[in-house]
């Protein structure tokens, strides 16, 4: 994979490749690592890139060549327990520390300069903020791209379990350090039995035929909804958005499993002080690797090269640069979100999305969820190939989704940043999920999701509750013409677990019994407004 093949940047060097090098962790098990480095004399920075993914395909490529060619050492390395190092994994517990062991092995090689970065996405994301939570000295710059900071955020959110992204996940920590062939049969295992493992009742321990013993992790991962329980006590590392200073550069896609860690990320860092850029695209959580590669390479080896190689000139002058999606243009602002007016819209009889707010309080449009038949999900933010917009025509044809249209836009309308949705629901039993989502409708009737969320609701059977669902955030032009749509749901499967309707754990729930839901009229979906300023950098 030569960086010309992805119209990037020409290498500068040569590529030197030393493989399998044992570095011990802290408790001396041996770690595997790859080092790549330029084939040239001179002093060179160093990249460490720690992975539980294993060290060949894609990293090896994607990081280790590519970067070695601009000027380079890349020192790639499994995490203990994966690709053949030593140890037990586990999901967060000894990354910090195996991380600094690895440090403490560069200081002793004769070709380290003393100058060290940080590159990688999702996992890879995770093992550097575990690293920055004691930084060493010789840090002085990250790139996070599509990571993560909090794994139970990832699992959880709003009371729903994210199944589908959890049992793939599961999956790529099991399977993928194996190599490529064992990967891809685990994948096809998975895919056909995709629906057989989310509609077991229960849930808990279904996984396991299809992914093996080593899987049994998940299950606890799941048991353990609430943020606050001791499972989770290390592995959340938020404490490291508000504290640190090393320059950090985030790589987000709208359509990424990690967006809204990734928002959180630069919103802390940049409170904090941190030097911080954002670069957010139209991307899923893979694709960034195959359509967004070059401007995410592209945005790395500025940042890389600005910090390590004290060449600035490669930087873009604001700190935050976004695809505006509808207008298919990247636009450079001086902060995320930008200024923006909140704008509501609110549901009318007719499926009607209208300006006017109520005023009262009344039901306004019942539907019926049968858990025996679940509500699909259909693009958004998955690890799957389905990932991303797609076009919700049939979705919202179901008995079990309603819809509330606008009528055609006059002129363009710029949405730029969070969206809400404020919703007052019902349900017979007292015990649903709402999944609400946002669609850009064109002149020829085609619905395409542009961002959404969703929430848990418990309360008394037949009384009325009110929660603020967040739907993530967007950069989204609608033009003139198209109309905006409101979709409402009462599940998005297997993107997240069936509510079984009892208030049971839908980890544990063998009963489940359908659900009558009503919304009620004082509802109201919340925008922000801006107006994207300045030329669009196609």
């Amino acid at each position: 994979m030569r960086a010309s093949w992805r119209r990037l940047p020409a290498g500068r060097y040569r590529a030197g490749w030393e493989p399998g090098l044992v570095v011990p962790a802290a408790d001396g098990s041996p770690l595997l690592t790859d080092h790549y480095f330029p084939r040239a004399e001179g002093d060179f920075p160093t990249l460490l890139v720690r992975s539980l993914y294993g060290r060949g395909l894609p990293w090896s490529s994607l990081y280790g060549v590519l970067l070695a060619e601009q000027g380079f050492h890349v020192v790639i390395q499994s995490c203990r327990g994966t690709g053949g190092s030593g140890g037990r994994f586990h999901l967060w517990r000894n990354e910090a520390a195996d991380g600094l062991a690895t440090v403490a092995w560069l200081r002793e090689r004769p070709w380290f300069d003393g100058t060290l970065g940080t590159v990688g996405p999702s996992h890879l994301g995770y093992t550097q903020w575990a690293l920055a939570l004691d930084p060493p000295p010789e840090l002085k710059a990250m790139v996070v791209q599509t990571g993560l900071h909090d794994p139970h955020r990832y699992f959880h959110a709003h009371g729903a379990l994210h199944l589908e992204n959890a049992l793939i996940t599961c999956l790529g920590m099991t399977h993928q350090h194996r190599g490529l062939v064992p990967f891809a049969k685990a994948t096809l295992r998975l895919q056909r039995r995709m629906r057989r493992i989310t509609t077991a009742q229960p849930l808990r321990g279904a996984h396991i035929p299809v992914l093996g013993d080593e899987a049994a992790w998940l299950d606890d991962v799941l048991a353990h909804p609430d943020a606050d329980d001791p499972y989770w006590s290390g592995a959340r590392l938020g404490e490291v958005l508000d504290r640190l200073s090393v320059p950090t550069c985030l790589i987000a896609g709208w359509h990424d499993v990690m967006a809204d860690q990734s928002f959180e990320q630069y919103e802390r860092l940049r409170r904090a002080g941190c030097e911080t850029s954002l670069l957010v695209g139209p991307w899923t959580h893979t694709s960034v690797f195959q359509q967004g590669w070059t401007e995410a390479f592209t945005e790395t080896l500025a940042w890389l090269r600005a910090h390590l190689c004290a060449d600035r000139s490669g930087l873009r002058p604001a700190p935050v640069r976004v695809h505006v999606g509808g207008e298919d243009a990247w636009h450079d602002l001086d902060a995320w979100p930008p200024s923006t007016t909140a704008a509501s819209w609110f549901p009318s009889p007719g499926g009607r999305l209208i300006r006017q707010a109520p005023t009262d309080s009344a039901p306004l449009a019942s539907f019926r969820y049968d858990p025996a038949a679940p509500t699909p999900s259909l693009g958004g933010r998955l690890l799957s190939p389905t990932a991303g917009p797609r076009d919700n025509s049939a979705l919202e044809a179901r008995d079990d989704v309603l819809t509330f249209t606008g009528p055609p836009l006059t002129e363009p309308l710029d949405v730029l940043g969070p969206v809400s949705a404020r919703l007052t629901v019902s349900s017979d039993t007292g015990h649903t999920v709402v999944f609400t989502r946002l669609c850009d409708v064109d002149a020829q009737g085609r619905s395409v999701n542009v961002c959404d969320g969703v929430a848990r609701i418990r309360t008394t059977a037949h009384t009325p509750a009110e929660v603020t669902v967040p739907m993530s955030a967007t950069a989204h032009r609608f033009p003139a013409g198209h109309r905006l749509r409101w979709q409402i749901g009462a599940g998005a499967h297997p993107r997240y677990a069936r509510d079984p309707g009892t208030g049971e754990s839908p980890l544990d729930a063998s009963v489940f019994v359908p659900v009558v839901v009503t919304l009620h009229t004082d509802s109201a979906l919340t925008l922000p407004l801006a107006s994207v300023e300045g030329s669009p950098k196609r």
